[in-house]
């Protein structure tokens, strides 16, 4: 059995992974608090900010798994908040934390032992990543944790059979985005002339990367930049 587990595969990025997965044959989950819409994948309500939602999701997981197979896990959803160092209350710290980190390893340490050879494990991270703008205090920190993350399961996975990358959105069309910078036209035309192509990365843009890296494990342990070229302040 071929499965693919997206978190936020709802709207986005994840709902767009989730229609390839789908297109190729395999047993898609979305674990997220609102369904996908398409059809053929299984909706699994998680609150990711909730230990106790995802406990009972990788317990439900587990047993929709324990046939064995390959497992694409894709870690997409996350929270983002406007905030700074000086104005970031550790309560809603924690809070990003949860959802965009500690989420993250439960569901590894869940769904690991039954990922065979030839399975998966796909962060989505950020060009934040790896660089830094202010006011998303709280989310770079979260980006920069993930990368870690990533190099970091490389390693304690070697040998397994199982490849894990991080994938890096530039400016994407996405539902966050909007949340973030609203929708002043001459404030989205200023974000799109700050790559090469002078657009948004589209959603379906960054699911083919997330798809082609699942399928190519020559990548693992790599940091793949999907941003349009952007510009070097």
């Amino acid at each position: 059995m071929k499965s693919a587990i997206i978190t936020g595969a709802s709207v986005g990025i994840g709902r767009q992974t989730a229609a390839l997965f789908v297109a190729e044959g395999y047993r898609v989950f979305n674990l997220s608090r609102r369904p996908c819409p398409l059809a053929e994948v299984d909706n699994l309500s998680c609150d990711l900010a909730s230990t106790e939602s995802v406990a009972a999701t990788v317990a439900t997981l587990q047993q929709e798994l324990a046939g064995g197979g390959t497992v694409a896990l894709v870690h997409n959803a996350s929270q983002m908040l406007k905030d700074s160092c000086g104005a970031c209350d550790s309560a809603s710290l924690r809070g990003v934390m949860e959802t965009n980190v500690v989420a993250i390893n439960s569901l590894n340490q869940g769904i690991l032992p039954l990922m065979q050879a030839g399975s998966s494990i796909t962060y989505v991270g950020s060009t934040l990543s790896e660089k830094a703008v202010a006011n998303s205090f709280s989310y770079v920190v979260s980006k920069h944790a993930q990368l870690g993350m990533m190099r970091a399961t490389c390693q304690d996975l070697m040998g397994r059979g199982v490849h894990t990358a991080l994938v890096c959105p530039g400016f994407t069309d996405t539902e966050m985005l909007r949340t973030h910078i609203g929708t002043d036209p001459e404030v989205e035309g200023a974000i799109a002339g700050m790559n090469s192509f002078n657009r948004l990365v589209q959603p379906v843009e960054i699911a083919e990367l997330i798809h082609w890296a699942h399928h190519h494990p020559v990548i693992n342990g790599a940091v793949l930049h999907a941003n349009l070229g952007q510009r070097e302040a």
